[in-house]
C-alpha cells in the first residue's frame, strides 16, 4: 500500500474541520498544486503522520503494516471528531491492523468502546457428518425395571450428511463497562430437508445477555450461546443456556458463580432426531481457574442439577451433580496439551450398565499449532483420546466435534483433525475418529462405526 493512498484513506475516516487553518506544508516533496496536498497537510496537523526524517512525505515508498497500524492508532486518538460513518470506517482500519496494534500496545477493545454504535458481526457454516449404522450395547441407563436393551442406529448418507448453519451477532456498548449483546441463529438444517420454507421454527434467540463490568468483577445476565461446564475439553453441555452470573478475575486467578436452565435447541437432539433430555435442567454452579504467563491454565468446576424433565425414562434428566478438573499446557512456541476428568453422580436409582450409580470420563487432546481466522496460512493439527463411561455423557454440547448421544456414551475413541484459514475469515476444519470401542459389551455387540466430520465456517 503507498503511503499517500493510505493517508488519503484515513482523511477520509477522520476530516478535520474545514473551519480550522491549514498549518504549513511541512513536506519539501509535496507540492501546493498536488492532488493530495490537503489530506496530506491535515494529517501532519493532526500529528497523524509525520513524515521521514521530518521533511519528507516520500508518497511513493511502501510502508509497514506496523507503520500503518501506528497511523491508525493516532486517528483513534481523534475519534471525538469523527462522524458515525468515519468511526466505522476507523474501525474497520482497527480490524485489520488489529495484530499491530495490540503489539503497539493499543487495545481495539478501547476503540470500540468509543464507538458508539452496533458491532454487527456472524458466521456461516457449511458441515459434512457421517457415521455407519451400528449396533450399541445396552447403550443408555437401564429403566425401572433394570433392563438394558441393544440400540440400532442409521449412519447418515448421501444428502442427509449434509447441513449449513447461520448465526448473526450484534454488539452494543452502552458505555465502557457495560455491553448488550443479541444473537438470533438456525437449526443445523440438513439439505436433506423436503419441508415448505415456512414449516418448523429453525431461528431462534440463542444470545440475549448484559454484561458489565466493575474493577474485577464481571455480571452477566441473560442467555448466553458459550456455556460450557468447565473450560476444558467441553464433553457435556456447551449450548444456549440462560443464567445469572458473576465472576472475579485478574491476570492470575478467576472465580465464577451463577444459577441458570439449559434451553434445548435442534444440536439436543440425537443423531436420530429424537430428543435429549437436557430440556428444562436447572444448575447451580462454581469455578475456579488459575492463569500463568504462557497462557496455561488449570481448573476445578461442579454443577449441582435440579431434575426438571419429564417423569418417563425416555425424557428424565439422569444427573445429581457433576465435578471435574482439567489442565492447559502450553509448551514450546506451538504445543498444548489438554487433559480432562469428570464425574457424574446419578439420581433416581439410575443405574450404569456396570450397575452403579456414578460414572467417569477423561480426555486427552495434543494440538500444534494455531489457526488464525484473520490470517490466511495459519493452521493448527491435533489427536486426541477419549474414555467415557457409560452414563457420563449429559448430552446437549456442541463445544466437541462427536455427534450422535449413544456413540458418545461406553467408548473408547482416538481422534484426529486440524484446521487451515483457507482465506482471510474462512476456516476449514476435518475430524476423524479411530480405533473405538464399547467399553462395557456384555452382549458381544459390534465396535462402533467411525465418525467423520468436515466443514467450512465463514465469520464477518
Amino acid at each position: 500500500m503507498m503511503k499517500t493512498k493510505f493517508a488519503t484513506a484515513l482523511m477520509a475516516a477522520l476530516t478535520i474541520s474545514s473551519a480550522c487553518a491549514f498549518a504549513a506544508n511541512p513536506f519539501v516533496d509535496v507540492p501546493s498544486d498536488s492532488w493530495a496536498y490537503k489530506s496530506v497537510v491535515e494529517l501532519a496537523d493532526a500529528g497523524i503522520i509525520q513524515g521521514v526524517d521530518g521533511q519528507y512525505f516520500q508518497g511513493n515508498r511502501n510502508i509497514t503494516r506496523y507503520e500503518a497500524a501506528e497511523m491508525v492508532a493516532k486517528a483513534m486518538a481523534h475519534m471525538d471528531k469523527a462522524s458515525v460513518e468515519q468511526r466505522a470506517l476507523i474501525n474497520k482500519l482497527a480490524d485489520e491492523y488489529a495484530d499491530e496494534l495490540n503489539n503497539l500496545g493499543v487495545r481495539v477493545s478501547a476503540l470500540e468502546s468509543r464507538v458508539g454504535n452496533v458491532k454487527l458481526s456472524g458466521n456461516a457454516r457449511v458441515r459434512y457428518r457421517n457415521q455407519s449404522k451400528y449396533t450399541a450395547p445396552g447403550m443408555g441407563l437401564s429403566d425401572k425395571d433394570g433392563n438394558h436393551g441393544d440400540v440400532k442406529a442409521k449412519g447418515k448418507k448421501n444428502d442427509a450428511s449434509w447441513d449449513y448453519r447461520v448465526r448473526l451477532r450484534a454488539d452494543a456498548n452502552v458505555n465502557k463497562n457495560t455491553v448488550v449483546r443479541y444473537g438470533l441463529s438456525t437449526d443445523s438444517i440438513s439439505f436433506a430437508d423436503n419441508k415448505a420454507a415456512s414449516d418448523g421454527n429453525n431461528i431462534f434467540t440463542d444470545r440475549a445477555e448484559v454484561r458489565t463490568q466493575a474493577g474485577h468483577f464481571q455480571f452477566n445476565v441473560g442467555r448466553t450461546d458459550k456455556y460450557v461446564m468447565g473450560n476444558g475439553y467441553g464433553l457435556n453441555y456447551g449450548d444456549i443456556f440462560d443464567r445469572a452470573e458473576m465472576k472475579y478475575a485478574t491476570d492470575n486467578v478467576a472465580v465464577t458463580a451463577g444459577y441458570g436452565k439449559f434451553k434445548m435447541t435442534g444440536s439436543d437432539k440425537t443423531f436420530a432426531g429424537v430428543d435429549k433430555s437436557i430440556d428444562g435442567v436447572k444448575t447451580g454452579y462454581g469455578e475456579i481457574e488459575g492463569f500463568f504467563g504462557n497462557g496455561s491454565a488449570v481448573g476445578v468446576y461442579y454443577n449441582d442439577f435440579t431434575r426438571a424433565g419429564g417423569s418417563s425414562y425416555n425424557d428424565s434428566f439422569r444427573g445429581d451433580d457433576l465435578w471435574g478438573a482439567y489442565v492447559s499446557y502450553n509448551f514450546g512456541s506451538k504445543w498444548n496439551l489438554l487433559a480432562n476428568y469428570e464425574h457424574v453422580s446419578l439420581s433416581h436409582g439410575y443405574k450404569t450398565l456396570d450397575n452403579d450409580d456414578s460414572a467417569n470420563w477423561w480426555a486427552a487432546q495434543l494440538t500444534y499449532g494455531k489457526a488464525v481466522k484473520s490470517q490466511p496460512g495459519t493452521w493448527s493439527a491435533w489427536v486426541e483420546y477419549l474414555n467415557v463411561e457409560d452414563g457420563a455423557y449429559l448430552g446437549g454440547s456442541t463445544n466437541i466435534w462427536h455427534f450422535d448421544s449413544d456413540a458418545l456414551n461406553n467408548i473408547k475413541t482416538w481422534g484426529v483433525g486440524g484446521s487451515y484459514v483457507v482465506a482471510k475469515n474462512t476456516l476449514f476444519n476435518v475430524y476423524q475418529s479411530f480405533g473405538s470401542k464399547w467399553k462395557t459389551n456384555k452382549t458381544n455387540a459390534d465396535d462402533p462405526e467411525e465418525q467423520t466430520r468436515a466443514e467450512f465456517v465463514f465469520s464477518f
